[in-house]
């Protein structure tokens, strides 16, 4: 009798050993792959939030240290190329506009707005506030079932001016 036989070569086939450590590495290699993938790409994003943030800190900060300029004529301009220039993103902007408006400040309940030129409850005159934003679009290197590619980032920063 032949031992050759097709079923036998099968059973053969299931009981060696021989190559199952290169599949397992295939396959733990791949995962660890996806991963470390993800991994930088997270960072990527959170890195450049983090210069979305700095850029509107920087708009707030030509706002407060320009702010006589500021008082006797109003203009966004400088203000939005602060925060355009702060950074090394090209996609960075000042959107919305740069706002300006007068607020009462409150240990409670942070600013409370106010008409300018009046008096708040403790007596101390409204202040004046610039609100600047900023925002970046960033794509991710991968799709994320729960993320929107590209998505916007986006940060707010406020300065008093008098």
């Amino acid at each position: 009798m032949k031992s050759d036989r097709p079923d036998c070569r099968w059973l053969r086939l299931g009981a060696g050993t021989a190559g199952v450590s290169t599949i397992e590495f295939v396959f733990v290699a791949s995962m660890l792959a996806i991963l470390a993938v993800g991994s930088l790409d997270f960072g990527m994003g959170l890195w450049q939030a983090m210069e979305v943030g700095n850029a509107a800190r920087a708009g707030a900060e030509y706002a407060s240290v320009n702010a006589s300029s500021l008082m006797s004529s109003w203009s966004t301009s400088g203000i939005s190329s602060a925060v355009t220039h702060a950074t090394g993103l090209s996609s960075v902007q000042a959107s919305p506009a740069p706002s300006k408006s007068c607020a009462c400040a409150n240990t409670a309940s942070g600013l409370v707005a106010a008409t300018c030129g009046s008096t708040c409850s403790g007596g101390n005159p409204a202040g004046t506030y610039v609100t600047v934003n900023a925002q970046a679009s960033y794509s991710t290197v991968l799709s994320y079932p729960v993320l929107s590619n590209p998505m916007t980032l986006t940060a707010s920063a406020v300065a008093r001016i008098n």
